[in-house]
């Protein structure tokens, strides 16, 4: 069963302990191709998968801001950076700069578009970050994107097929 937004909670709970274990078991003995199969199964995924349709990352998780976004994005907007950050911003447990609330503020909801799509963080440009060189780095992002992304949960599905451990 291919994952999508109505399944997504349903699939990645009952996914979650076998491919924390598989995970686990990867980056014991990382396999030289990884990258490699990661970027092709990433590239395979999204000729399938239109984020459009689902936008979940967008409504329920902040992309972590950095200072190049918030100077970039906040040039767009024609604002100084400090009321940027004042507007839009937080400091997280983890001492990183996110979004005060979700959904992003900067998303359309009438049609899944980001406002500021052409600058906006290099969080959002990457995510959901299967694609990503040194992915074995990644594994325990890639666990939790797989409770956000049913693109994700797709991809680490036939990365268990086509990589049995």
């Amino acid at each position: 069963m291919r994952a999508d937004i109505e399944n997504l909670s349903e699939l990645s709970k009952e996914k979650k302990l076998e491919n924390k274990k598989y995970f686990a078991k990867l980056r014991k003995k990382p396999p030289k191709r990884l990258d490699i199969l990661m970027q092709q199964l990433h590239e395979e995924e999204f000729t399938k998968t239109d984020c459009l349709t689902c936008a979940n990352c967008c409504k329920t998780t902040s992309p972590i801001f950095t200072d190049k976004d918030i100077f970039r994005i906040s040039k767009h907007l024609r604002v100084k950076e400090q009321q940027f950050i004042t507007t839009y911003l937080e400091r997280d447990d983890d001492d990183f700069m996110v979004l005060k609330q979700a959904p992003c503020s900067f998303l359309d909801e009438t049609d899944n578009t980001c406002f500021i799509y052409d600058v906006r963080p290099k969080a959002c440009s990457e995510y959901p970050h299967t694609n990503r060189k040194k992915f074995i780095q990644l594994t325990n992002l890639t666990l939790e994107n797989t409770d956000v992304c049913p693109a994700v949960v797709n991809i680490v599905e036939e990365l268990k097929k086509k990589l049995p451990l």
